[in-house]
């Protein structure tokens, strides 16, 4: 099997049917020139999913056909968030590709297994190298190359790594992430995603240690992201990102390996009916959760609607699906990452018209103090995050049975 090193390495095709095949790096800065590599046919399939949102999507990206990929939207035609940003997306989507078709192989733990991303082949550790690695392991190592062979991140900060890693001294930005959360439902099926969050480098301490300045660029507040995503690998895999300007969805199409824009300038309706909770821990609550909880599912809330539960223990999945339908997913323990879970989510649900709570304050406005930092986590309709704060023990802090 060849091994996944480089946006220039080709892919059996079993594996990674794309025909859109990555460019080399000395090609990535003429990205926003060449758009049309990326423009996929029009195909019937597509023509009638997409149907009744042309004219929306004609209007927000511009582009006459319809249709607009990632790489469109975020060029000169769309956005325009700058060369840097547009090639820095390009190589983050490319990985989340990879990590889609590893996550959907029959062949998934001998990929981890084969994968090569940890380098040499010789040495005391080779036999730990040959080992069949986690999946979120090796979902890490592929993120991490990309990273490095995009040229424009100086940090990596990952829920894999005890610390952040320095990339580059001449990066741009600094990128913090959950490469593969929801790992443990894969032998199940079950949605999993990739979350990252983007910042721009903290120039003022270059003059700093490696590991102290790469400490600090990691804990910048959430209010500080210049971008935001997550990507959900499921019946389809959709990239979900926000870049300042709204929250915007593109799914892969896999006949051409573009993402497609979707879901353009996604609002959250400010009220849902549908809350997402592990409630078989509902005698662990606080007395607060449980009475706002009660009063949800009985209708007599503010919303005289009685609330459904809907709950898939993938907090990308159950946050998509409450971006898209609105209520309120949550995990009301310490359990949560502040700096590459609950920061990014709160950043596109608040882009969405939406928000992300504690339980008593705004996510984005609290400062990181260490990179694995935790906490509990609300996440979506406006008027439901609001509701749920007035009833303010909201907080799970006993946790019986739970290992952190």
């Amino acid at each position: 099997m060849r091994q996944l090193l480089s946006p220039t390495t080709s892919y059996p095709s079993l594996l990674f049917p794309l025909s859109s095949h990555p460019v080399s790096r000395k090609h990535q800065f003429c990205l926003r020139d060449s758009l049309s590599f990326y423009t996929p046919p029009k195909m019937a399939s597509f023509s009638g999913f997409l149907a009744k949102s042309q004219m929306e999507m004609t209007a927000v990206a511009g582009d006459t056909n319809g249709f607009s990929t990632l790489m469109e939207y975020v060029g000169k035609g769309g956005l325009d968030v700058g060369d840097d940003l547009v090639v820095l997306l390009y190589h983050i989507q490319y990985a989340c590709k990879r990590i889609a078709a590893l996550v959907a192989s029959p062949f998934n733990s001998a990929l981890g297994k084969h994968s090569g991303l940890t380098g040499g082949t010789s040495g005391a550790g080779a036999s730990d190298r040959d080992k069949p690695k986690p999946l979120d392991i090796v979902a890490n190592e592929i993120i991490l190359s990309s990273l490095r062979n995009s040229g424009k991140v100086s940090v990596m900060a990952s829920e894999e790594d005890d610390v952040p890693i320095w990339i580059n001294d001449d990066g741009t930005f600094v990128v913090v992430l959950d490469p593969l959360d929801g790992s443990r439902n894969i032998d199940a099926s079950i949605p999993t995603g990739t979350i990252f969050g983007i910042y721009k480098r903290l120039v003022e301490l270059d003059h700093l240690p490696t590991e102290e300045k790469a400490s600090l660029n990691s804990l910048q507040s959430g209010a500080k992201l210049v971008a935001a995503g997550y990507v959900l690998y499921s019946s389809a895999t959709i990239l979900c990102a926000s870049f300042g300007s709204g929250t915007h969805a593109f799914t892969l199409d896999h006949s051409t390996g573009d993402f497609i824009l979707t879901h353009p300038s996604i609002r959250i309706p400010p009220r849902g009916q549908i809350y997402s909770v592990n409630d078989a821990r509902y005698f662990d609550w606080p007395e607060g959760l449980r009475l706002y909880i009660d009063t949800m599912r009985q209708g007599k809330g503010k919303y005289p609607k009685k609330y459904s539960a809907r709950y898939i223990c993938s907090l990308v999945a159950d946050f998509h699906r409450t971006l898209l339908y609105g209520g309120i997913a949550m995990n009301p323990r310490d359990h949560l990452r502040l700096v590459y879970e609950a920061n990014p989510l709160s950043f596109l649900a608040e882009q969405a018209g939406g928000k992300g709570s504690n339980g008593k304050s705004r996510i984005l406005s609290i400062q990181p103090v260490k990179l694995h930092q935790r906490l509990p986590l609300f996440l979506g309709s406006l008027e439901d995050i609001d509701e749920l704060e007035s009833y303010r023990d909201v907080q799970q802090k006993v946790n019986p049975g739970y290992e952190v």
